[in-house]
């Protein structure tokens, strides 16, 4: 799978009128790429995962007033270096601060932040697979699925089913080699109940 480290930006909250848009930016360069524009601090010195009020500036003209949060690699969404700037929910506000960012970013592809997470260890495939399950979520059911495999449930489960899976491949692979000792019926029967127990867990998994 191909990693991109170039730095992207994009709008993280969907489009329309609301009360706040969110902008994420990730990449090495997400803080160089946001300070021209935040005009009231020094953002490189600012600590991470602490919000702090200021104004985005283009041209001498003030584009809205924001919170920018700074979550430093690699404790953030992606691994990354991450910059978030909440706005004004105004698309015409938002698709601003946008363009000012993409004169220093790319684009972020669909689901890229979530990809870079993965790639950088953040989550696993399930979990990175359940931010999607989770967003498209229209019942309570999906809904709680979706949460509990973003939490890792799933992964864990798995985990442990393919550990109780390799270790009855193992004791099936010795009875084979020393078959000619034969195998007691009571060990037979305690294979085929375990068996039967990893089918019904791998149903509930499905």
């Amino acid at each position: 799978m191909e990693y991109k480290t170039d730095t992207i930006a994009a709008i993280s909250t969907p489009t329309g009128i609301g009360g706040i848009a969110v902008l994420r930016v990730s990449g090495s360069k997400a803080i160089e790429v946001v300070k021209p524009y935040f005009k009231d601090k020094n953002i490189s010195s600012l600590p991470s995962h602490k919000a702090t009020f200021g104004k985005i500036v283009a041209d001498n003209q003030i584009i809205d007033e924001v919170v920018l949060t700074i979550f430093r690699a690699p404790h953030s969404y992606t691994g990354e270096d991450v910059v978030e700037i909440s706005c004004h929910g105004n698309n015409f506000i938002a698709h601003r601060i946008l363009e000012l960012l993409l004169q220093r970013s790319r684009l972020a592809e669909p689901g890229e932040f979530t990809k870079r997470a993965f790639l950088n260890d953040k989550m696993g495939l399930t979990q990175a697979e359940a931010v999607g399950d989770l967003l498209n979520a229209k019942t309570k059911y999906s809904h709680l699925a979706a949460l509990q495999q973003l939490e890792g449930k799933l992964h864990n489960k798995i985990a442990i089913f393919l550990k109780e899976l390799t270790a009855l491949r193992t004791k099936l692979e010795l009875e084979i080699d020393f078959q000619e000792q034969g195998i007691e019926e009571l060990e037979r029967e305690s294979f085929l109940k375990k068996m039967q127990q990893l089918h019904e867990n791998l149903l509930e998994l499905v």
